[in-house]
């Protein structure tokens, strides 16, 4: 049977997943190897270097540089608070002394008697990193964080926005292709993650945010209702930074697109289950997709995940697959045939096709294999 490899999307009910947590400096771990934790769990910690501030002693005081350090009240290392004096002039018979006053909470860090300016330090700033997905700790990066383990349902989205968040799953809507409109979201779906089922509107996701909704997930959206969401036009840089309170993946593309109904459907099996779900986005080199993650309670070994497991990123005849480029942008179907020969396209490009047939059509459509994306479930 003939094989070719292509990037595709991942839909899986049960599999095994591994998730680093690193920090971005030393700093230290707080779990073991082995031991289970929760998503929201802080598995390592760090501190960065507070802000510098420079105080112009010696403009404040009136002062030449090389008397500040006998000006000092506050020594270097010296902890300060806002408004404390760090130096005073001497004056004349005691009187009509000057004062320099920290600005910010910090530390004194140097004191320089050549251009008479103090350096201050901000506290540092705790960086916590916690495990996003309730599992155990596989493996431990010492001073730097863990890899946490799963085993669970995993779904890629094809574009997100906003960070990671937990929430319990819940069906917003009854169908795969009905759209998400603000009548769909309620009180009672505070802390939750939506599942919509076609393009998400600008409205349900104001009203999702009033909300507080955490996450939603649709098949579509359109991308003017994500730039007035935004406040800005999105460049190419990975998505996930976002300063939203509601995080959202669309599943399918931008547009009014029906959320494939294997996506639909183990969605809605999860209903009432603790999920993650990160929007982070890059599609250029080093692709990121975004992803929402089950953990299950219950579930097969790993031995027999792993030996249940087929190849994933090889193309057959009956794979599924959406096609990525026009002029059947966004559609869905199933490989039906695989040509080995070159095929000439009306542009003259020869290049490799496969024939797939979309549930709506009665025939096969023939689509340059570079076009389509699998679907891996």
């Amino acid at each position: 049977m003939a094989h070719a490899y292509t990037p595709g999307l991942k839909v899986v009910e049960e599999m095994v997943l591994v998730k680093e947590r690193k920090l971005p400096l030393a700093g230290e771990v707080l779990v073991k190897k082995e031991e289970p934790v929760e998503a929201e769990q802080v598995v390592a910690l760090t501190s960065l270097p507070g802000n510098v501030v420079t105080v112009n002693v010696a403009n404040k005081l009136g002062l030449i540089p090389e008397d500040i350090p006998g000006s000092m009240v506050k020594k270097e290392g010296e902890e300060i608070k806002k408004g404390d004096v760090i130096a005073q002039s001497k004056g004349l018979f005691g009187l009509f002394t000057s004062k320099a006053e920290a600005p910010v909470d910090g530390t004194v860090e140097s004191v320089s008697n050549i251009t008479g300016q103090v350096i201050l330090r901000e506290p540092p700033q705790p960086v916590e990193i916690n495990a996003y997905i309730r599992g155990w700790v596989k493996e431990i990066i010492p001073e730097e964080g863990v890899l946490v383990e799963t085993i669970g349902s995993f779904i890629q989205g094809i574009f997100g926005v906003g960070g990671e968040v937990h929430g319990e799953i819940e069906m917003a809507v009854a169908k795969p292709d009905e759209v998400l409109t603000a009548e769909h979201i309620k009180p009672g779906h505070k802390g939750k993650i939506l599942v919509g089922g076609a393009r998400i509107t600008q409205e349900a996701i104001k009203k999702a945010e009033e909300n507080g909704v955490v996450g939603i997930i649709g098949g579509g959206m359109d991308d003017r209702d994500l730039r007035r969401i935004l406040g800005y036009e999105l460049g190419v840089a990975i998505t996930g930074k976002e300063n939203i309170p509601t995080t959202i993946v669309i599943t399918e593309g931008f547009g009014n697109i029906a959320m494939a109904s294997a996506t639909f459907n183990l969605l809605k099996k999860r209903v009432g289950m603790l999920a993650s779900m990160n929007g982070a986005t890059q599609i250029r080199a080093g692709v990121i997709r975004p992803e929402i993650v089950v953990p299950l309670k219950k579930s097969s070994s790993r031995r027999d995940i792993e030996r249940k497991k087929e190849e994933t990123g090889n193309l057959v005849v009956g794979s599924r697959v959406r096609v990525i480029r026009e002029p059947y942008f966004g559609r869905l179907g199933q490989v039906t045939e695989l040509p080995p020969e070159l095929t000439e396209l009306e542009s003259e490009a020869r290049v490799r096709v496969l024939k797939v047939k979309f549930p709506d059509d009665k025939k096969e459509a023939v689509v340059p294999r570079a076009n389509v994306e699998l679907i891996e479930t």
